[in-house]
Order: C-alpha cells, then sequence, then structure tokens
C-alpha cells in the first residue's frame, strides 16, 4: 500500500512540476525576474527528483543475486538521498547565488508586468493538487501517527519526500509572490532578490533535512519499539517452547522488508524435532504480527544470564533497540 501510494504521489508531482516549470521558464524569459528563474529551477529540479524516485523504486524490485543476497530494497534510499543532494545544490544554491546577483545589480521588472503574478497563481493551484494527492496517500499509511512523526519514521521514502518538496514548493510559491507583488509595486528589484534568497533558504533546509533522515534509513534502522514488542510477544507466546529472548537484532533491508534475527532460549531437554516445530511456529507467529517481518533467523541455545551481559557489552548499540534486555525479563 505504501509503494502504491508513493508512486500515485510521485506521478502527480511530476505531472504538475513539468507544467509549472514551463509557466515559469516562459514568465522568466518575458519578465527577466529572478523570483520566476529560482523557482523554474526549483520546479526543474523537483521534477529530476520524482524521476529518480520513480527509478530507484524500480530499480529496488530486483531479485537478489549471490552479490546481493538481500536484494535490492535499499536502492529506495539511496535514490531519496540523491535528491535531497539534487535539492540542495541545483535548487537551494542556485535560487541563493540568483538572489545574491540580484542584491548586486537590482533591476525592475520593466514588461509584462502581470505575467509573473497570473503564473505564480497558476503554480499555486497546480501545487496544491500535487500536495493534496500526497496528503491524501499519507493519510492511508499514517493511520493515528502525526505528519512529523511519519516524516520522521517512515521507512518507506518517497511520501515524506514528496510532501516535503510539495510543501517547499508551496512556500516557495509563496515566497516568489511576494517579492515579485513587491517588486511591482516598489519598482525596486530588491524585493525580487529577497523573495528568491527566500526560496534558496528554504530549499537548503528542506533538503539537509531530507539528507539527514535518509541517511539514517542508508546505514540502517531497526524495528519501531511497537514491532519490537509484538516480535518478542511472537517469539515467547504463551505454551512456547522457547523459553525467552536471549539477545535480538532487527534491520530494515528495504522499506518493506525487515529482517529479525534473534537467539533464543528453549529447555536442555527438548529434542530436535521439537525445537525445530517451536522456530517455524514462532516465525509464523512474527510474521502474523508484523507482515514486513519477511527474512527470519531463530537460533536456538540453553539460557545462561552471562550470555546475555556478554551480548550487552559486545554490542554496545543494538541496531533494533535495547531487545536483549526486554527479552531477558520473559
Amino acid at each position: 500500500m505504501s509503494t502504491e501510494g508513493g508512486v500515485k504521489a510521485i506521478v502527480a508531482a511530476l505531472i504538475a512540476n513539468l507544467g509549472i516549470a514551463v509557466t515559469k521558464l516562459v514568465a522568466w524569459l518575458l519578465t527577466s525576474s529572478s523570483s520566476m528563474l529560482a523557482e523554474a529551477i526549483h520546479s526543474l529540479a523537483d521534477s529530476g527528483n520524482q524521476l529518480l524516485l520513480l527509478l530507484g523504486g524500480r530499480r529496488a524490485k530486483r531479485a537478489a543475486t549471490p552479490e546481493h543476497p538481500f536484494g535490492y530494497g535499499r536502492e529506495r534510499y539511496i535514490y531519496a538521498f540523491i535528491v535531497s543532494i539534487v535539492l540542495f545544490t541545483v535548487g537551494g544554491l542556485f535560487a541563493l547565488y540568483e538572489g545574491y546577483h540580484k542584491l548586486e545589480h537590482r533591476e525592475p521588472i520593466e514588461s509584462w508586468h502581470w505575467v509573473p503574478v497570473v503564473v505564480l497563481l497558476v503554480a499555486i493551484g497546480l501545487e496544491i493538487y500535487s500536495f493534496t494527492t500526497a496528503l491524501r496517500e499519507t493519510n492511508k499509511s499514517r493511520g493515528s501517527v502525526s505528519l512529523v512523526r511519519f516524516i520522521r519514521r517512515a521507512k518507506a521514502p518517497e511520501l515524506p519526500v514528496v510532501l516535503l518538496e510539495d510543501t517547499a514548493a508551496l512556500l516557495g510559491l509563496v515566497f516568489a509572490l511576494f517579492g515579485v507583488s513587491m517588486t511591482l509595486i516598489t519598482h525596486d528589484g530588491l524585493w525580487d532578490a529577497i523573495g528568491t534568497l527566500a526560496i534558496g533558504i528554504l530549499l537548503v533546509a528542506v533538503a539537509v533535512f531530507l539528507a539527514i533522515e535518509t541517511k539514517s534509513l542508508l546505514l540502517g534502522e531497526g524495528a519501531s519499539a511497537e514491532d519490537l514488542e509484538r516480535i518478542e510477544r511472537a517469539i515467547c507466546a504463551e505454551n512456547s517452547t522457547v523459553q525467552r529472548i536471549i539477545h535480538m537484532k532487527t534491520l530494515y533491508l528495504g522499506p518493506d522488508e525487515l529482517l529479525v534475527a534473534a537467539k533464543i532460549a528453549v529447555h536442555h531437554d527438548e529434542t530436535a524435532g521439537k525445537v525445530a516445530e517451536a522456530i517455524d511456529a514462532a516465525e509464523t507467529r512474527i510474521r502474523d504480527a508484523v507482515p514486513v517481518a519477511r527474512v527470519i533467523y531463530l537460533e536456538p541455545d540453553i539460557y545462561h544470564a552471562s550470555k546475555v551481559r556478554a551480548a550487552q557489552s559486545a554490542e554496545s548499540a543494538p541496531a533494533g533497540g535495547d531487545a536483549e534486555t526486554r527479552g531477558a525479563t520473559h
């Protein structure tokens, strides 16, 4: 569902941005407004970003190979990180440069006064269409989670990226409309430069935020606290052969694929057949509790408190949270 919703949001944003970019470029050619040029480059950068997200989603579907036995799911994170770089350089830095240039060489809008205002109003309408599409698809995925928490915690990068891009685009259009309108009213190109600089600062801020969040996904994130609890309950179900979890790790191999690796304690006198049955049953319960947990490795062992302490000291920063401590209490 998250993948399907992400594709819808990306396509809607791509259609809107291509239309917006063309109209802004025409307006810039007619008026020489730096705000219009900055916004045109911003829209072109966003269009390229949406193509990158679509390409990343397509490449991530490739089957696993001996060289990449866990598949290519995390390639979606790589392309999302490239999007943040494009937004920072092509969008943000260019707008800052153009704004600085206009501060040095202020020029009023001499001709076609009405064009940039009309173009910006049309662009705002198209951007609202793109933003509402992204918001609608986001609401289907986030449930009762706040938008900020969804953007910070989502494992699929497409919806958060499009949502942030559209938010930045709408605010950028407001800044451009302010700069152009004040330039037309005062006949002073200073306002056009200020609008352009504001767009640049906004895009750089959004790009940095996206880079930080995507970097975390690239490094490898574990399951949420809620999912960890579900996995632990599934492993240590009532009447289960499993006594407790000695230690556990989780890692997202891609937005829709979670790896679960755990050492579990069983009775010392259990037969191999009974242990194998217990592991199979635990894997089924885990997948029922957390459907994205598709790669599961459970290693049986005999529980000793020293093993828990050794695991905790050897791994000071567990990728899946403090599962060793929680698991030892079962």
